[in-house]
């Protein structure tokens, strides 16, 4: 499980340089997405993953690797527009400082519900297929979009956060995998 651990902050810190480098570029921009448009955009990473890990290329040059970091980084993108909500005048509302706590609050909380998972499942992920993360992925997306339409109300399901939280693992397992192949 150390490995684990390390290897998980390892993945977690370039995602959070590309977040950080992202932020200089566009600043807060995403803070006008509400979540169905941020549930829109990890699909659309996840769906060109999956289409390149089908046909076996790409055209565009963005390799998988950076699609998975897309899908990190809009995973906490999601807790922190569910928690704060968006608002088509927040750009500006928070400072830089702000954010990236929050960004280290929900790594922490992540890292926190990989451990304990990984505790009772003894690391399946590290013999699961860099596909079948994908698939995990999307169908995690399919269930948020779900408990959307259901406007939250659901029955036995766990909610909307605990998605993003496991997307984001998935994620972060994926990137540990493709740096093993490198």
């Amino acid at each position: 499980m150390s490995n684990t651990l390390q290897e998980f902050d390892t993945v977690v810190s370039i995602c959070k340089d590309i977040f950080v480098k992202k932020m200089h570029d566009y600043s807060l921009s995403w803070r006008i997405l509400r979540l169905p448009s941020i549930t829109d955009q990890i699909y659309i990473k996840a769906q060109r993953i999956r289409n390149i890990e089908e046909k076996g290329l790409n055209k565009i040059d963005e390799d998988v690797y950076s699609e998975y970091i897309g899908i990190v980084n809009y995973a906490l993108i999601a807790q922190m527009q569910f928690t704060l909500s968006s608002d088509s005048n927040a750009e500006n509302s928070l400072s830089d400082k702000e954010v990236l706590a929050l960004y280290d609050r929900y790594v922490q909380k992540a890292k926190e519900l990989l451990v304990n998972k990984n505790h009772d499942y003894d690391e399946a992920w590290v013999n699961m297929r860099i596909s079948s993360l994908t698939d995990i992925i999307l169908m995690k997306i399919f269930r948020i979009k779900q408990i959307e339409n259901l406007n939250r109300q659901t029955l036995v399901s766990e909610g909307i956060d605990a998605n993003y939280y496991d997307i984001f693992n998935y994620a972060v397992f994926a990137l540990i995998k493709i740096t093993k192949q490198k």
